[in-house]
């Protein structure tokens, strides 16, 4: 087998293994590939499409113009191709054109999520988290089983304080995906640092539903024993529920105490607790 041919068996094992591997592309593009660039047979399209990526990557905005050239000679009106100009353009940072080629593609074809995603990446890259957020809301109105936008949201919520909406977010993921105990404790963290009452009862039930689906998440198991410790002296807590929450904040405590000394380090934690006065 010649080194052309090793070379696009990688590519493509790469691509269907979903390896980004930006570097290596580069250098075999560099090393091979682009002056075997009438030879890559079939495949040349999608390995152009893969070298433009990976220079996008790296910034290298010549290779990626002269793939999006090539791109542009075989297919003029592709909106695939467009979007990969559009991404050029981002890395120049010329966000206006990147904008414009983006809303074309979306007026061309309303469902074109890609181009919808990279207008919220955009904006992003600009700072404009409302506009970001408008974008993202608008995306999800039409694709709501969207898990990764859903947490995206969550996430530009949680950069304004808008705590309430990032929690919607993040219940929404929990639907998705309901065993995922990382999940459940990112919301038990959002309603812990919201506050209240109410809030600090529903932080400690999604921190219980954490620990409940592994046992060994230490973060969860931190946040509830601080939850618990703040509900036991909270005025409006029942006799029972001060008992109930008593309880509790011991066994996480215990619990704590056993991963620590699993992993050898009982005493530092044991520091930290007494420092934090758990």
């Amino acid at each position: 087998m010649s080194d052309l041919s090793k070379d696009i068996e990688t590519l493509r094992l790469w691509r269907e293994n979903n390896e980004r591997k930006s570097s290596e592309v580069i250098d075999k593009w560099n090393e091979v590939i682009e002056k075997n660039i009438d030879k890559l047979g079939k495949e040349t399209h999608i390995i152009l499409e893969q070298v433009c990526l990976a220079a996008l990557d790296y910034f290298d905005v010549a290779v990626a113009q002269k793939c999006i050239g090539r791109l542009y000679k075989e297919f003029p009106d592709s909106l695939r191709v467009k979007k990969l100009e559009a991404m050029c353009y981002e890395a120049n940072e010329n966000y206006d054109k990147a904008l414009k080629i983006l809303n074309d593609i979306i007026k061309a074809d309303p469902t074109n999520s890609a181009a919808r995603k990279r207008k919220v990446a955009v904006f992003k890259a600009q700072n404009k988290i409302p506009e970001a957020i408008k974008e993202l809301v608008d995306y999800l109105k039409i694709y709501m089983v969207d898990a990764e936008a859903w947490q995206e949201l969550g996430e530009l919520y949680l950069n304004e304080n808008d705590y309430n909406k990032a929690a919607f977010c993040i219940e929404e993921l929990i639907l998705h995906n309901p065993h995922n105990h990382l999940l459940h404790q990112r919301l038990a963290d959002i309603r812990y640092t919201q506050g209240g009452f109410e809030n600090l009862e529903l932080a400690r039930a999604y921190y219980c539903q954490a620990v409940k689906l592994n046992p060994k998440n230490l973060r969860a198991l931190l946040g509830l024993q601080m939850v618990v410790s703040n509900l036991a002296y909270a005025p409006r807590s029942t006799p029972q529920k001060k008992k109930e929450n008593n309880q509790l904040s011991q066994w996480a405590m215990e619990e704590i105490r056993k991963i620590y000394k699993d992993e050898g380090t009982v005493d530092f934690v044991e520091e930290r607790l007494a420092a934090l006065q758990l």
